[in-house]
């Protein structure tokens, strides 16, 4: 009997012990409510007024300290000169009129999802176009309250800011995109900013932002001064780098092809007219079409974009290109002419020569009769005029290597094509080695 009535004991001590831990909570629930009534009550608390400084002082300002969580970055706009980034905002100050007893450890932190029940900051971001808080499913903000007096204010927004670019090195180009944070209407003498100490700003892992990569960010204060005082102010200086890859891919091969697709009209037969005019024309048009695409996505700035030195050059030797043929075709057309002129005069010279012998027989055949003297006709002293002023004339020339290949190819025609065939590849490349190397070094320079 004695072991039954000790179960049924500790049975029953057992229940009384969970329904005390159950009423405990209830308790301590209860405790809470309470507290928030006591100290954000009418009579106790009004949010109208700002909170005092360091260690109470009235007449101090109230310190802030700010950290901020980067989750994303939308999109950089070249053209808007503009980005896109999405948040996390927290800012955390002490409030003394917001202490409260933690009953022991167990209430950690009261949590407000108003916040206008507290006293909040004046900050604005003073460089933001476009702005949204996130309500999805519910208003993501909270205020959490520490026994100590503590504030803690977090949201998420996304914000689309202004970053003013220079674009000279585009698309080999680092851009400083800034954060700025300000305050509307207390001055330094009540309200100041502070980065938190530590870790003032964090950035997600993984941060994938489409063509630039975020090499490192920066923190610093920025007040201002203005007629109606001084306003304390913070930024980060977020640095990024654009990824040239797709550049290379989307711009610079194409043109490279494009130019030397031009060259194909060197090799073809200068009587093949309508290849070699529809090839200049049709590459000139795809360049124009390429740069005017380039140019579309860009902001109409007064000054000259790297880029604008690759598409005008690349643009020139294909108008180059297109202006041979030109040239090639006159020259052609001289040496028709030069031809022809030397046939006339050769068929001239032949039929003056065969007046010439027909002459000298006469005159043989007279002399065996008549027993006369040889006599030179006027024609024979100018023929031999002739050959003595072309012998004296002709001066010795020295072995040239360049001249005697280019004595291959006796029409001018043929040589300016052979010379462009070398020539436009050179001045190319040439061009290529100039244009990396000043850019490629300007880029690491303005880097460092």
């Amino acid at each position: 009997m004695a072991p039954v009535v000790g179960v049924t004991i500790a049975i029953f001590l057992y229940l009384a012990q969970i329904c005390w831990g159950v009423q405990q909570k209830i308790n301590y629930r209860e405790k809470e409510k309470q507290v928030l009534d006591q100290i954000l009550g009418p009579g106790s608390y009004d949010a109208r007024i700002r909170p005092s400084g360091v260690n109470g002082t009235a007449g101090a300002p109230t310190i802030v300290r700010v950290n901020i969580f980067l989750r994303s970055i939308s999109k950089i706009d070249d053209y808007k000169m503009e980005y896109s980034v999405q948040l996390t905002f927290r800012e955390q100050w002490l409030d003394e009129r917001l202490k409260f007893n933690d009953f022991g450890g167990k209430l950690k932190y009261l949590t407000l999802t108003e916040a206008n029940r507290v006293w909040m900051p004046d900050l604005f971001f003073s460089n933001e176009k476009e702005g949204h808080f996130h309500n999805i499913i519910m208003p993501n903000v909270y205020i959490r309250i520490f026994p100590y007096g503590s504030v803690l204010y977090s949201i998420r927004i996304s914000l689309t800011l202004s970053c003013p670019m220079n674009l000279k090195l585009y698309p080999l180009d680092r851009q400083v995109c800034s954060l700025r944070m300000a305050s509307y209407g207390w001055t330094t003498d009540d309200l100041v900013f502070l980065w938190k100490e530590g870790d003032p700003v964090q950035v997600v892992k993984n941060l994938h932002l489409p063509r630039f990569t975020l090499e490192k960010f920066l923190t610093d204060y920025c007040n201002s001064k203005t007629n109606t005082g001084e306003y304390s102010c913070l930024k980060v200086d977020l640095l990024f780098k654009r990824e040239f890859s797709y550049y290379l891919i989307q711009i610079y091969i194409p043109c490279c092809m494009l130019v030397i697709v031009s060259w194909v009209s060197f090799w073809l037969d200068q009587s093949a007219v309508p290849a070699r005019v529809s090839l200049g024309v049709t590459t000139l048009l795809t360049m124009a079409t390429q740069t005017s695409g380039i140019n579309a996505s860009l902001p109409p700035v007064s000054y000259t974009k790297a880029i604008d030195v690759w598409t005008g050059v690349c643009l020139t030797f294909v108008f180059g290109a297109l202006l041979e043929f030109a040239l090639v075709n006159y020259a052609s057309r001289s040496d028709m002419h030069r031809d022809n002129m030397q046939k006339q005069r050769r068929q001239c010279e032949l039929e003056h020569a065969a007046q010439l012998e027909a002459a000298a027989d006469l005159l043989q055949d007279g002399g065996a009769t008549f027993a006369m003297p040889l006599v030179r006709q006027p024609g024979d002293q100018t023929l031999e005029k002739m050959r003595h002023c072309k012998v004296h004339m002709q001066q010795p020339q020295r072995p040239n290597c360049c001249r005697t290949w280019l004595s291959k190819f006796p029409t001018r025609s043929k040589r300016i094509d052979v010379i462009s065939r070398i020539t436009f590849p050179l001045v190319f490349a040439f061009f290529n080695l100039t244009y990396w190397s000043t850019y490629l070094f300007r880029e690491d320079s303005e880097g460092e």
